[in-house]
């Protein structure tokens, strides 16, 4: 789309939240075939420096990792908004809407809110193309290092101008693939928390254990505590360096603290929560998986480190309080449908332990993912414990193959299986209620799939 379209349509005409996004989405198709000029701290900065800085309006806790950043983030920010703060979030993938990566804690802003800052971001928008000046040229397409500016530095910047419209005293930002370059490493935060690290976005991140940390790893800021999850022995090598090297405190959970006496259901998760200033008790999280109490527990972690006179109480009902979609989510009951955004080999085995241990084997997998992803792996994962797997589709944003994830998915097949290519998503979802006899159905592979499942489920229940 030439830049002039993009540009066209005067911001007063925003009349609510889906107006503005529908804007900021005419930019989304600049990040299909990113390059490297698509992640660049030096473009943030001038978009925040043009915006008055909105990233400094308040203290910032700063979310990075592979697998679990999006409860982390929500969590913290159900905490603080349950301790009387006004903590904004920033997540993403959105499931059912874009509203969902920008949010008061766990629920959305008033529109006026989304309307207002959608305005001043249409208007600085206009401004940065009609004005000269230092870093103009970082987003002249024309030019050999500029670029149109991109979805997700708009994304992020819109988070920015809705948490100071609307006061905001925290926020809690969680970044998008990786940390270093990420255009969310603009705060300067109380802390940074990183989640288990895994292989991900290798063509953006590096093809190693150590790659990816050492991009994570660029949320550390110095002299500012490190909050970190269990990590690889490689992994871990790397945080450490760059904790030190920053004389940044290196809070290691598994070393200061403990999760004890998991309980799982379909339900959710109950457990025992120990930190360094004492035995806490005993808490919960609507979201069920061993997984979630850990997520809970280094939330609760960065939450008292920051803020050390947030107690037990208050930790206690922001995560009672906390929920996310597509985070093992049972959206029906005859049959049972579950879903789950796991698209990494260690997500996605912890997503089967789940539904093993609540639902039993021999099921139904709808299974789709987006091209790139260790596929094979998560097919050795997924493929022995069902009685039918339907491959699919896991929606249009991203590239996938579901011809060549059924070729994989019937390499790893043991027993009688029943394995179907069904790459219309709607018809595979049909499909697998269908011939459910009963059968639980789990739906994994991609947030994109899992959204697509949850729009036509609640569609189809209306």
């Amino acid at each position: 789309m030439p830049l002039t379209e993009l540009l066209t349509g005067e911001p007063g005409e925003f009349s609510g939240s889906s107006g503005v996004f529908a804007w900021i989405n005419r930019f989304i198709g600049l990040g299909r075939g990113q390059s490297h000029k698509s992640f660049r701290l030096d473009r943030m900065k001038v978009l925040c420096d043009l915006a008055g800085n909105p990233e400094t309006a308040a203290p910032a806790i700063h979310v990075a990792g592979s697998k679990g950043k999006g409860s982390v983030t929500g969590m913290i920010a159900a905490i603080l908004n349950a301790a009387g703060c006004k903590a904004a979030r920033y997540s993403s993938p959105d499931v059912m809407e874009k509203r969902e990566r920008i949010t008061l804690g766990n629920y959305f802003f008033d529109e006026t809110v989304y309307v207002e800052a959608g305005k001043e971001l249409a208007q600085l928008v206009k401004k940065l193309y009609s004005r000269g000046g230092a870093g103009a040229h970082l987003f002249d397409p024309s030019r050999e290092d500029g670029e149109i500016v991109t979805f997700f530095e708009l994304i992020t910047l819109y988070f920015f101008l809705c948490a100071r419209y609307a006061r905001c005293n925290a926020l809690v930002v969680e970044t998008g693939m990786g940390g270093r370059l990420d255009a969310t490493n603009i705060v300067s935060p109380q802390a940074a928390v990183i989640t288990l690290i895994e292989l991900e976005h290798t063509e953006y991140l590096g093809n190693t254990l150590e790659a990816v940390a050492g991009e994570k790893a660029g949320i550390i800021k110095a002299h500012t505590p490190l909050v970190l999850a269990a990590q690889t022995d490689e992994a871990l090598a790397v945080f450490r360096r760059e904790a030190l090297a920053k004389d940044a405190p290196l809070l290691y959970f598994p070393d200061i603290a403990e999760v004890r006496d998991i309980r799982v259901c379909k339900t959710g998760t109950q457990f025992d929560l120990r930190l360094p200033r004492g035995n806490l008790g005993r808490f919960s999280v609507k979201i069920p998986g061993e997984v979630q109490a850990y997520n809970a527990g280094l939330a609760a972690l960065a939450v008292q480190q920051v803020y050390p006179r947030i107690g037990a109480e208050e930790i206690r009902r922001g995560l009672e309080d906390f929920s996310l979609p597509a985070r093992f989510e049972q959206i029906m009951e005859n049959p049972e449908l579950v879903i789950d955004g796991a698209h990494t080999p260690k997500s996605a085995e912890q997503c089967r332990d789940t539904f093993l241990s609540l639902y039993g084997g021999g099921g139904i997998l709808i299974f789709g993912c987006t091209a790139g992803k260790s596929a094979a792996a998560m097919a050795e994962i997924f493929a022995p414990h069902f009685s039918r797997i339907i491959i699919t589709t896991p929606g249009t944003f991203k590239k996938s193959n579901p011809g060549e994830l059924y070729r994989i998915f019937g390499e790893k097949l043991r027993g009688n299986t029943e394995l179907l290519l069904i790459p219309d998503t709607v018809r595979a979802v049909e499909l697998a209620l269908e011939k459910s006899s009963g059968l639980p159905v789990l739906g994994a592979g991609s947030f994109y799939l899992a959204a697509e499942i949850r729009k036509y489920i609640l569609s189809r229940n209306r």
